[in-house]
């Protein structure tokens, strides 16, 4: 999304430096493996790697630390779940019926080793034709809004299929910068202010 690649230098204590973009700092081992290269881990190398990115980078002054994780329940997300306090879970997911079983167990996932659900996103909800405006439910209507029934969450917000999002991922230059009074930019910040009064107050 942020359209960042290299390697992170290192810091006198050697810490990694994150990359950084319109003053978001990311960490990911994309940037530490050539680009091409798989990562195929499992178990042990899993939790190293975890490890490695939330205590060898020097962060600095956080106001909050978003862990983006695949979707399932592997050992990706135990891992995490297990090794840090997260303050709260955000299920992101698509209204088809395959990607919402992904969803759902993650769900319960998060609920069994204590970590709170914040709620749900709908992603790639509707698109809107850009010439003639007519609206597709490409991936069926309100999956996510049903999930979130079953499971007694909030929607947090949908999020749409739009190219204008694509594009300005892939040129770094995220909708909520490049297009902030667009309706996808919106879409954004509604789901980040439905998040933040969702998370507990950090202590003073």
């Amino acid at each position: 999304m942020m359209n960042l690649k290299g390697n992170p230098e290192l810091t006198p204590k050697n810490l990694m430096r994150p990359l950084k973009n319109y003053g978001i700092a990311c960490m990911s081992m994309g940037f530490l493996i050539e680009e091409t290269a798989p990562v195929v881990w499992r178990g042990l190398m899993v939790m190293s790697a975890v490890e490695k990115l939330l205590r060898q980078v020097d962060w600095g002054q956080l106001d909050y630390l978003v862990i983006d994780m695949p979707p399932g329940t592997g050992d990706v997300q135990l891992s995490v779940s297990q090794n840090i306090p997260i303050a709260g879970a955000v299920i992101v997911s698509t209204p088809q019926d395959v990607a919402l079983l992904d969803a759902h167990k993650g769900a319960e996932m998060f609920r069994k080793v204590h970590v709170p659900v914040l709620g749900l996103v709908q992603n790639m909800s509707v698109f809107q034709c850009p010439k003639c405006k007519h609206e597709t439910h490409i991936f069926g209507t309100d999956g996510v809004r049903d999930l979130a029934k079953t499971l007694g969450l909030d929607i947090l917000g949908d999020v749409p299929l739009h190219i204008n999002i694509r594009e300005t991922c892939d040129s770094g230059q995220p909708v909520v910068i490049s297009q902030p009074q667009s309706d996808a930019a919106k879409a954004y910040l509604k789901i980040a202010m439905e998040i933040l009064r969702r998370l507990p107050v950090p202590p003073a």
